[in-house]
């Protein structure tokens, strides 16, 4: 019995570490805007969808020269994000296949 009850502790234990792990995948990344154009727009699809999902920055903008720090994290569990940055002068830029489980920091240049 008391052989049985560790196993299940055992067990209970390596699934709360195994579970934490994927959690504490950090997927905060700082987008940079080292352009001379505001960023009117911004989104940031899993490589696995074909749909860009809504603009993350809303009604805010990030103008030449800022920064802002966004949870890349769509529940999905991927590490793997595509950017969409729309410009205020039209333009657009895509930056595919990032991976913000390791990424800190992004710079939109042009």
């Amino acid at each position: 019995m008391r052989l049985q009850f560790a196993a299940v502790t055992f067990a209970t234990a390596l699934l709360a570490l195994t579970s934490s792990a994927a959690v504490a995948l950090e997927r905060k990344v700082q987008i940079n805007n080292q352009t001379s154009f505001t960023i009117v727009e911004f989104y940031a699809s899993n490589t696995g969808t074909a749909d860009w999902q809504e603009d993350i920055l809303g009604s805010d903008v990030l103008p030449a020269g800022g920064s802002v720090v966004i949870n890349i994290d769509d529940g999905s569990g991927y590490c793997k994000f595509d950017f969409l940055a729309v410009f205020d002068d039209g333009d657009e830029l895509v930056s595919s296949d990032n991976n913000v489980c390791e990424l800190d920091e992004f710079n939109f240049t042009n």
